[in-house]
């Protein structure tokens, strides 16, 4: 069946034609062997598939300080949020999260008072 150029139907290029069997990709040898049916292809079994890719690059300040625009925010432990802080009534509190207990069970969120520094935990 080597050479053959009779198919049983027609498929997209990277699969066999005989079996429809996906195609390993090409070898040192310049040809593949159908995994099923064992017929041997050229690379004309690949068609015109061409592989590209690109790379972007960010910025090389993207990760540098940011702009703040609260002076709340120059200390703060996280991002802020909305909550009430209960020693000062300070509206804004930081936070960060970290999975202390069991993995089935949710993680602890430590809050910071933008203002006062106070800080409390919560388990959710």
């Amino acid at each position: 069946m080597e050479g053959n150029n009779d198919t049983s139907f027609i498929s997209t290029p990277g699969f066999c034609s005989d079996c429809g069997s996906i195609l390993p990709l090409l070898g040192n040898s310049g040809d593949v062997k159908c995994y099923a049916c064992k017929r041997t292809w050229g690379p004309e079994a690949f068609g015109d598939m061409a592989m590209s890719y690109t790379i972007n690059f960010n910025d090389k300040n993207v990760y540098g300080p940011s702009k703040q625009q609260d002076d709340n925010k120059d200390d703060a432990d996280g991002p802020i949020v909305e909550r009430k802080c209960p020693q000062c009534q300070n509206d804004k509190m930081s936070y960060a999260t970290l999975q202390l207990r069991s993995a089935d069970e949710g993680q602890t969120v430590f809050y910071t008072c933008t203002k006062c520094k106070y800080k409390e935990t919560e388990n959710s």
